[in-house]
């Protein structure tokens, strides 16, 4: 313990941040060994996600120390007077954040430029691309977390987050930094206003020409407000009815326990002013605006659609709408297998990745993706990716031009939702009789989630190596056929820590760690044939999903 006091005093010689200096002269005060060890036992790992975690003093925590040595090891790895961009959220200490990445990287010899207040996170990620001589972007957010989370993430020039090798380049390059306080510190960088570029870019998106519906839209305390208000006004769409609890960007996200559209309760104020205004569509985005949620209206009430379904949705509508041989659609390895038939039927290429939209951007030809015409074999071929989504409510929607943003853009989804649906309505149709049509196509690909929230990670990685060792041959009532450990490298993807069960009948389990939260994750899904009455076969596909949650649950643990 003496050691970990050593590290804390080293700590505060020199954290330039009055409050969490008194945080952890406090805790060295009371003599707290546990929340010592806590704070300075581990540190927040760098890594293709960045950092993210919670804000406090110490190296396992979110503040300025851990974010200025971050911004000095990505400078040293950036090439010498390059150009970086620089945003931020509405998050607790972000803009502080983003003006001290600024004054490390000023100090490195590049060129910051920071966004004046905060932003969405693809405008950022556009942003970046958008010019042959920025090198690097940052975006201080921790997206969906709990409001006492903060995080950091990185773009490379090409608007895309990083991959392997240069998350472990990066990370070793903040090992090598030393004390923070003898960095040199540069400042009077350029201010960046407004988000104009991307507007241009996402309210010139051709996916139709139909605008006549009604949309009650809520940014969860978040940044996505003024932004898409400004883009479906600039596509022609009617303003959107903004919930008013829920308009202005706060940062300790007060109506919702969790501030992530895929939580428990974190629509219903949306669903209850849609169902008062008599809306045909509700969207959410998260507090960065790079997720998407949509609600419709049914015949037992409102229903939010899962990201498959969306997902599902949204690949067919850009498909009708783009034309080009060398068109593809990329998803990754825990979402449906719905969008591989898809492909097929348009006769486009098609691509499955590891999680995280890094490796979809990277899909048709870099590493971390495979493709082929409907799946069916790999290819070298030039392509051009118009769509890519992950089951997480993330998409990035293109047309004829490709997609427009190199990352999860809940924005430009939240556009071409819109424009689906009143292409639908036109036609006197809603975007569930639209999944009907799908289901009677393709087969119901229905997919739910089991996630295990844990304090000690030690569970996670006990659970992985159980269902290693001993992987159960029946899961649901159906014969496991076949098991990868995607440890190992599976099918031309790079090694990840997963599991995948492929069950008879087409149905399939993924398992795997969250990269974001203390989480054990579970992805399942199983296809039943439509021949008539769709109903009746949802009410057997859920029945079948709650069979294999179960007995997923039990081998878990």
């Amino acid at each position: 313990m003496s050691d970990l006091r050593a590290r804390a005093e080293e700590w505060l010689g020199q954290d330039p941040d009055p409050r969490t200096r008194a945080e952890l002269r406090a805790i060295l005060d009371a003599g707290d060994d546990a929340a010592l060890a806590d704070r300075f036992g581990a540190r927040l790992e760098f890594g293709t996600a960045g950092l993210r975690g919670e804000l406090g003093a110490g190296p396992n925590r979110m503040n300025r120390v851990t974010v200025m040595r971050a911004a000095a090891g990505l400078a040293a790895r950036l090439p010498a007077g390059g150009r970086v961009i620089i945003g931020f959220d509405a998050r607790h200490g972000s803009r502080r954040f983003a003006d001290d990445t600024a004054a490390v990287m000023s100090g490195a010899g590049l060129r910051p430029e920071v966004f004046a207040d905060p932003v969405p996170t693809p405008v950022l990620a556009h942003f970046t691309r958008a010019f042959d001589d920025i090198v690097a972007g940052v975006m201080v957010t921790a997206s969906h977390n709990p409001p006492r989370d903060n995080g950091y993430k990185v773009y490379w020039a090409d608007g895309a987050q990083i991959v392997p090798p240069t998350d472990a380049e990066i990370s070793a390059a903040i090992d090598a930094v030393g004390r923070v306080d003898e960095l040199p510190l540069g400042e009077g960088w350029p201010v960046h206003e407004g988000a104009g570029l991307y507007l241009d870019a996402v309210s010139s998106l051709r996916l139709g020409g139909d605008r006549d519906i009604s949309i009650v839209y809520t940014p969860m305390h978040g940044v996505g407000r003024d932004v898409l208000l400004a883009a479906f006004e600039r596509a022609g769409f009617p303003a959107p009815i903004v919930v008013p609890e829920q308009a202005e960007p706060d940062p300790d996200f007060p109506t919702v326990q969790f501030p992530n559209p895929e939580e428990p309760g974190a629509l219903d104020l949306a669903l209850a002013l849609a169902e008062a205004r008599g809306a045909d569509l509700v969207i959410a985005n998260d507090p960065d605006a790079d997720r998407c949620a949509v609600a419709v209206p049914g015949p037992s009430g409102w229903r939010a659609l899962t990201g498959d379904e969306v997902g599902g949705l949204l690949a067919e509508h850009v498909l009708r709408h783009t034309s080009g041989d060398d068109r593809l659609v990329a998803t990754t390895i825990v979402s449906s297998s719905l969008l591989r038939s898809i492909a097929a039927a348009h006769r486009v290429r098609f691509a499955e990745t590891l999680t995280g939209f890094k490796w979809i951007m990277k899909a048709g030809g870099s590493p971390g993706g495979s493709g082929g015409r409907g799946g069916s074999s790999p290819h070298s071929d030039p392509v051009r990716l118009v769509f890519g989504y992950e089951e997480a409510l993330g998409y990035s929607v293109g047309d004829d031009r490709g997609v427009l943003v190199n990352d999860k853009d809940g924005i430009g989804a939240a556009l071409a939702v819109a424009a689906l649906a009143a292409d639908a309505r036109r036609d006197g149709r809603t975007l569930l009789d639209l999944l009907d049509a799908q289901a009677r196509r393709y087969g119901l690909h229905a997919t739910s989630q089991l996630s295990v929230r844990v304090e000690d990670l030690s569970l996670i990685t006990a659970a992985m190596a159980r269902l290693r060792a001993d992987p159960p041959r029946e899961l649901g009532g159906r014969r496991v056929e076949s098991f990868d450990d995607l440890a190992r490298s599976t099918g031309g993807l790079p090694p990840t820590d997963g599991l995948r069960f492929r069950l008879a009948g087409g149905s399939r389990v993924v398992v795997r760690p969250s990269g974001t939260e203390p989480k054990l994750k579970c992805y399942l899904e199983v296809v039943l044939p439509v021949e008539d009455d769709v109903a009746a076969v949802r009410a057997r596909a859920a029945s079948d999903l709650e069979a294999l949650r179960a007995d997923v649950s039990a081998a878990v643990g």
